[in-house]
């Protein structure tokens, strides 16, 4: 960083004039620091997205998905991501014989996607749903890593939604063989009776192993008419094993 040296001819005023200097500095820090969270976001989340750019992994799309994560499974078999919040943390355990759900999730998750987004979509007694915000580096991350493709669905014949499960979210429109949209999951914890619409029609690609209680925290949140919390909920993501 370029210095710059101011000469003052009054000696008696150098003193002051340092001290005033350093108050300066430390507000001007501070401000950075608390800013960062709100506006300066958008262009940390673009750098990391140009670090990982640097892997050479190419956009995926509909017509390389199936190639590209199975490839990506192989060299990066890990099953466990933390999911981090205010309300605490949520260790995900993702399941092996879905391998494409796993492969995506950790793609995104060391792709640093899911930091900055929200838990976006809360409904008490159902589910929470996350991997979205309104900030515009969502949609850019989105479209450096492909916003086009959907996932295969990987329904499992008797396993059902229950409480902890991990689902990968879906796109209604024109999607009659339930492929998954790739970045939004919700995680179920609700009764059983109220899984007859999710059942068949959604991958489970896992399961929460620790955090159910920070999820029952989120689920009481107040939210607007569209089930989205009054307080942004932010997540942060990161592999465990």
């Amino acid at each position: 960083m370029k210095k710059k040296f101011i000469v003052y001819f009054a000696y008696l005023a150098i003193g002051c004039v340092i001290f005033a200097s350093c108050e300066d500095k430390k507000k001007t820090t501070e401000t950075v620091v608390e800013t960062k969270t709100k506006k300066e976001v958008e262009v940390e989340d673009e750098t990391k997205v140009e670090k990982d750019k640097k892997n050479d992994y190419p956009k995926i799309t509909n017509e390389n998905v199936v190639e590209f994560l199975t490839e990506y499974g192989k060299i990066n078999p890990e099953t466990k991501v933390l999911i981090t919040s205010r309300y605490g943390d949520i260790v995900i355990e993702l399941y092996k014989d879905t391998p494409l759900h796993r492969a995506n999730f950790i793609y995104l998750v060391k792709q640093k996607y899911f930091d900055e987004t929200f838990f976006h979509r809360v409904v008490p007694n159902f589910i929470i749903q996350g991997g979205n915000s309104d900030l515009v580096s969502t949609p850019r991350k989105r479209a450096a890593i492909g916003n086009e493709y959907l996932l295969p669905a990987e329904i499992i014949p008797g396993r059902i939604h229950q409480y902890g499960t991990v689902s990968g979210a879906k796109e209604y429109r024109e999607n009659p063989d339930h492929r998954t949209a790739p970045y939004e999951f919700f995680i179920f914890h609700g009764p059983k009776s109220s899984t007859s619409h999710l059942n068949g029609k959604y991958t489970v690609f896992g399961n929460v192993i620790k955090g159910m209680d920070v999820v029952e925290k989120i689920s009481n949140v107040k939210t607007d008419d569209g089930d989205w919390p009054l307080e942004n909920i932010y997540i942060s993501a990161k592999v465990v094993e």
